[in-house]
């Protein structure tokens, strides 16, 4: 284990956002970043060193590999890139979970192989895979691209077979995963961290609504029965130790009526849902993997006050011209953390967030619904 006090560099395969604020939680314990992102306009440019080049520069990569370590802000990493890292610097969280994770169906083979409990589901690779494939699943269910899909892209609900084939069409005939319609409570999150040293943490359990199939709004504590938490980390640790996790990854949850658990998807990486830790107190979830992949001491991340996260995405009026939040009404109101993130205006991508801090749940739900007006 690397002690404080030296200066340790990190290598970042991507420079969006969360690789923005990755290196802002990286700068206090003596960290200096460095990214690998093709987009000038990258926001971690603005506290990180940026290579401007594509995931796969033979230059690029080979500044990365003289990192102490090397971890990533999104799953979708070119195998390449990958491959040319392999052996040359610890990538956490490494090739195989990350092979797992961006695909669909191998994960929730491997999260079931693991101990969790997922929705039924079907591979689809094939059109003669769709036979019967609907009825399997409960004969309601969500057909998703095994690959690439995100913040509800990719994907179609489908009540017949018929409706199933037409979105296996519309979705390009590319191998997807069916998975059975659950009718869930609520959906929460939790994130667990472990080192190359063998140290295990846990981040809160979050509760989470969707707007769109984007994420709206996060909050903690989550409003679920006696027990669940205990459930969850029992879940992802079992996952985690699995896996062989070098680093934090997010799980996902559906809960069901009486508190049943099952795992929707995994992120390898922090989560918009866990962004309400750099405001609640404690460690936030971008120390916690800085701290994972550096295997630097690790502690849990639960804030110590209710918290909340309202995420501000690109939101456009009836004939396309953007609806921006009011900034002046949001910053004035009582409790709120602004955090932008340098990106010009598009619809549907995610520009920002607000965190929200209160003394008690039930501040917290009142100065939620103050600030949800003002956010388009």
């Amino acid at each position: 284990m690397t002690p404080l006090g030296g200066e340790r560099t990190l290598g970042i395969l991507g420079g969006g956002q969360l690789a923005q604020m990755l290196a802002l939680a990286a700068i206090p314990l003596g960290v200096r970043v460095t990214v690998l992102e093709p987009d000038p306009q990258a926001p971690a440019r603005l506290c990180a060193r940026h290579l401007c080049a594509p995931y796969t520069d033979p230059a690029g990569l080979a500044q990365l590999a003289a990192c102490d370590a090397v971890t990533l802000e999104f799953e979708n990493v070119p195998v390449e890139a990958l491959d040319a890292l392999r052996g040359r610097v610890p990538v956490r969280p490494g090739a195989d979970l990350l092979a797992r994770s961006k695909h669909r169906a191998r994960e929730k083979q491997a999260l079931q192989r693991a101990g969790a409990v997922t929705a039924p589901f079907e591979a689809i690779e094939s059109a003669e895979d769709l036979n019967g494939a609907l009825g399997r699943v409960g004969g309601r269910g969500i057909l998703k691209t095994s690959e690439l899909g995100y913040d509800g892209k990719g994907q179609a609900r489908v009540n017949t077979d018929a409706e199933l084939r037409a979105a296996w069409d519309a979705l390009g005939c590319v191998p997807c995963v069916l998975e059975g319609f659950v009718a869930f409570e609520r959906e929460v999150s939790l994130g667990v961290a472990r080192s190359a040293g063998g140290q295990v943490a846990f981040g809160p359990l979050v509760e989470n609504v969707h707007k769109g199939g984007i994420l709206r709004t996060s909050v903690f504590p989550a409003h679920v029965p006696h027990g669940t938490q205990a459930a969850a980390r029992d879940m992802a640790r079992a996952v985690a130790d699995a896996w062989d996790l070098e680093g934090l990854m997010t799980l996902e949850f559906f809960v069901l009526p009486g508190g049943q658990l099952l795992v929707n998807e995994v992120a390898p990486r922090v989560h918009n849902s866990g962004h309400l830790t750099q405001d609640g107190g404690g460690l936030s979830q971008f120390e916690a993997q800085v701290r994972a992949v550096l295997d630097l001491p690790l502690s849990d991340w639960a804030p110590l006050l209710p918290c909340a996260m309202v995420n501000v995405v690109g939101a456009a009026g009836p004939e396309g011209q953007p609806l921006m939040p009011d900034w002046a009404a949001t910053d004035a109101l009582s409790g709120t953390r602004v955090h932008l993130y340098h990106k010009d205006w598009r619809a549907g991508r995610k520009l920002g967030h607000v965190n929200l801090v209160a003394p008690d749940p039930e501040t917290l739900r009142e100065r939620l619904a103050s600030l949800e007006p003002l956010i388009p």
